[in-house]
C-alpha cells in the first residue's frame, strides 16, 4: 500500500491549519513606515503580544503607511471596516473632529505624566470614545512621545519678524498658532518631510524629539534645531479599533486586544526615554547642526496665540468646551502638586553651580 498520498494529504492539511488557523485575521495599518523606531516596532510587538496572548487565535498583520492605506487614512480606513486596527495622533483627524487636537496635546499643556492622568483618572477616555463613537471607532492611550523638540530651520528665528511667511510643516493647535504669527503651515505625513525640507517646499518642520528626528535624518535637510517644544509637551499616540470587529470577538480575546494595546503604550515613552539622548549626542556631533533656544519675546507671542486659538475651538464646538474644561480643571489640581514635587525635584537634584545653561536661563548653543 502506497502511503505517500496520504500522507502527502496530511502534511498539506497541517500546514494549512497552521497558516489559517486564527479565528479572526486583522489588519493594522500605522502612520509611520514600516519598522520606524518606537511607533513601528511598537506596533509589530503589539501585533506579537496580540497573537501570544490569544494563542494564536487572532493573527495580526501590521501595515507601514503606504503598504495599505496612506498615514492620513487610516482613521477612515479603521471607521470603514478596511483595518481592524490602526495607529494614528487625534490631531491628525482634526477635519472630522475639531476637538480631537485637544486630546493631542495643548501647547504649554499637560506633561505626558500628566496628560495620561487625565486619560485614565480624569475623564479623558470617556470623551475621547464619545468624540469618536459617531465614527464606529473605539480609541485606546497607545502611548505618549514625551516632550518635544521645538522642530527644524532653515533659518533662524531672532525675532517675530522672522516668522512672517515661514513654510512650516505643524499639526494640531501648535500650527494654528504659527498661523497666527504670520507662518504658512502645512501638515505632511511623517514620510513627506524629508523631501519637503530639503527641496525647500518648506522652511522649517517639527517631527517629534531626536531618536525620530534622527531616524529622518532630518539635521540632512535643516541646521538649526530649536528647542523647546512648546507646541507638543506631550503628544498623545492612539491605538484604533474598529468598533465591530472588537464588539465580534469573545469577550475573552476583547479583554485581550484592549489589555494589550493599554500595556504597549508604557513602552512608547520609555523608549524615548532611553533613547533621545543618545540621539542628540550624534545630532550635535554634526558640525552642521546648531542647537538653538527660541527667544523669549517669541515664546511669549505663542503662548498668547495659544490661548486665542484654543478660545474660538472652545467657541465654536461644544465638545471642544467640555474637553478643554476637564483639562483645565485637572490641570489645576495636579499642578499644585507638581510644582512641589517634580518640578522641585528636578531643581534639587542637582546643585545650583552645577546646573546646565537653560537652569540659569541661559541659551544653550553648541557651537
Amino acid at each position: 500500500m502506497n502511503l505517500r498520498p496520504a500522507l502527502f494529504g496530511l502534511l498539506t492539511l497541517l500546514a494549512t491549519a497552521t497558516t489559517h488557523g486564527a479565528e479572526f485575521n486583522w489588519k493594522y495599518a500605522t502612520v509611520v513606515p514600516p519598522n520606524f523606531p518606537v511607533f513601528g516596532t511598537g506596533a509589530n510587538r503589539l501585533a506579537k503580544a496580540i497573537e501570544t496572548m490569544s494563542q494564536g487565535r487572532i493573527s495580526v498583520k501590521v501595515y507601514g503607511a503606504g503598504e495599505l492605506v496612506n498615514a492620513f487614512e487610516v482613521f477612515d480606513a479603521v471607521s470603514r471596516g478596511t483595518v481592524e486596527m490602526g495607529q494614528g495622533a487625534p490631531y491628525f483627524w482634526k477635519g472630522k473632529i475639531p476637538a480631537a487636537q485637544l486630546l493631542a496635546t495643548t501647547p504649554f499643556g499637560m506633561t505626558a505624566e500628566e496628560s495620561n492622568a487625565w486619560f485614565l483618572y480624569g475623564g479623558g477616555m470617556e470623551l475621547w470614545r464619545e468624540a469618536y463613537a459617531p465614527f464606529g471607532i473605539y480609541p485606546v492611550l497607545g502611548g505618549n512621545t514625551g516632550p518635544q523638540m521645538g522642530g527644524w530651520f532653515n533659518k533662524e528665528i531672532n525675532s517675530l519678524a522672522d516668522l512672517q511667511g515661514l513654510k512650516i510643516r505643524v499639526p494640531g493647535l501648535g500650527g494654528e498658532v504659527y498661523s497666527r504669527a504670520g507662518a504658512t503651515t502645512v501638515n505632511l505625513p511623517g514620510s513627506e518631510i524629508f523631501p519637503a525640507l530639503q527641496a525647500g517646499t518648506i522652511d522649517a518642520t517639527d517631527w517629534i524629539a531626536p531618536y525620530n528626528d534622527l531616524a529622518f535624518g532630518l539635521n540632512k535637510a535643516a541646521r538649526y534645531y530649536y528647542w523647546p517644544g512648546w507646541h507638543e509637551p506631550g503628544g498623545t499616540i492612539e491605538v484604533l479599533f474598529n468598533q465591530e470587529a472588537l464588539d465580534g470577538l469573545p469577550d475573552d480575546l476583547r479583554e485581550i486586544v484592549v489589555r494589550a494595546a493599554e500595556a504597549s503604550g508604557h513602552e512608547v515613552l520609555a523608549d524615548f526615554t532611553a533613547n533621545n539622548h543618545r540621539a542628540l549626542q550624534v545630532l550635535l556631533a554634526d558640525d552642521k547642526v546648531e542647537l538653538k533656544q527660541f527667544p523669549p519675546q517669541v515664546i511669549e507671542k505663542f503662548r498668547e496665540l495659544t490661548s486665542e486659538v484654543i478660545q474660538e475651538l472652545i467657541d465654536s464646538d461644544p465638545l471642544a468646551a467640555r474637553i478643554h474644561q476637564s483639562q483645565t480643571e485637572f490641570f489645576d489640581q495636579v499642578t499644585a502638586w507638581q510644582r512641589i514635587s517634580t518640578q522641585k525635584l528636578m531643581d534639587a537634584r542637582m546643585p545650583a553651580n552645577d546646573q546646565p545653561a537653560e537652569a540659569k536661563s541661559e541659551p544653550i548653543d553648541n557651537k
